[in-house]
């Protein structure tokens, strides 16, 4: 977990937000997921090439070229790997929570898992040319700074 001791641009303290890789395949597929069974609308979205996404993760102090990992932000909280994937299923609660069974799993061997996955995920599922947009329906859904 990263903290910092204020909260990160266009984050407001009880946010939820997933940063995702907008090009990854596997990426829009976690997104559109979420948009699925986040029923109750806790997360919010950003892709990291978008400028808000861009932002957070130099608050973090994190790579704005490279993206190897999701990052999920709580406040003033950052989790990445599988701690971000694993808050985030959970809290969407019904069959999702039985994910937190993998916390027992220690953390070196879920990450060994989900940075493999990460770094192959462009072989093993493709990538886009640019970033998806997200349609009308999902007003709200997505970090916009000009919103």
């Amino acid at each position: 977990m990263r903290h910092k001791q204020s909260l990160p641009p266009h984050i407001e303290a009880d946010d939820r937000v997933i940063l995702f890789d907008g090009v990854c395949r596997l990426c829009n597929a976690w997104c559109r997921f979420i948009l699925k069974y986040d029923t109750q609308r806790r997360f919010k979205m950003a892709s990291v090439q978008s400028r808000e996404g861009q932002a957070i993760l130099a608050h973090f102090d994190l790579p704005t070229d490279r993206f190897d990992t999701m990052l999920y932000v709580e406040g003033r909280n950052a989790y990445e790997r599988s701690d971000a994937f694993l808050r985030v299923v959970v809290q969407l609660g019904g069959v999702w929570k039985l994910f937190a069974g993998l916390r027992l799993c220690p953390r070196v061997v879920r990450d060994f898992v989900y940075d493999r996955i990460a770094r192959n995920r462009y072989t093993i599922f493709g990538r886009y040319d640019q970033c998806v947009l997200p349609s009308s329906d999902h007003a709200g859904r997505f970090l916009d700074a000009d919103g």
